[in-house]
């Protein structure tokens, strides 16, 4: 993990970096199965998640948008929930849009 540690400027192969972020959002709504939230990390995957009122159509009320980077950073717990969206690295509406319990998805490093 030496790029998300900020180890390295060399970013992972697309399809690698890809496939970590659709293998952690599938992880994620296992965890919080749902239709409440939708997480967005283009342009690699969206799902909804989170237990509550289901949304049918349109815009969801409550929605997470991310880069692949930071959604990595935030599922392994090398960034937090409320950092991340201090620096504005995650953009959160609704009154729901709020993942602060259910991440790190799993922890890395020491």
């Amino acid at each position: 993990m030496p790029w998300l540690a900020g180890e390295t400027d060399e970013t992972p192969a697309r399809p690698v970096l890809a496939a970590a972020v659709r293998a952690s959002l599938r992880t994620l709504e296992q965890i919080a199965p749902g239709h409440t939230v939708e997480v967005r990390v283009p342009p690699f995957a969206a799902i909804q998640c989170v237990a509550g009122p289901r949304h049918t159509r349109g815009t969801p009320p409550n929605v997470i948008e991310t880069d692949s980077r930071t959604w990595l950073e935030l599922a392994t717990g090398l960034l937090s929930w409320a950092d991340a969206v201090e620096s504005a690295r995650v953009s959160a509406s609704g009154t729901r849009a709020d993942l602060a319990a259910l991440l790190p998805i799993v922890r890395v490093g020491a």
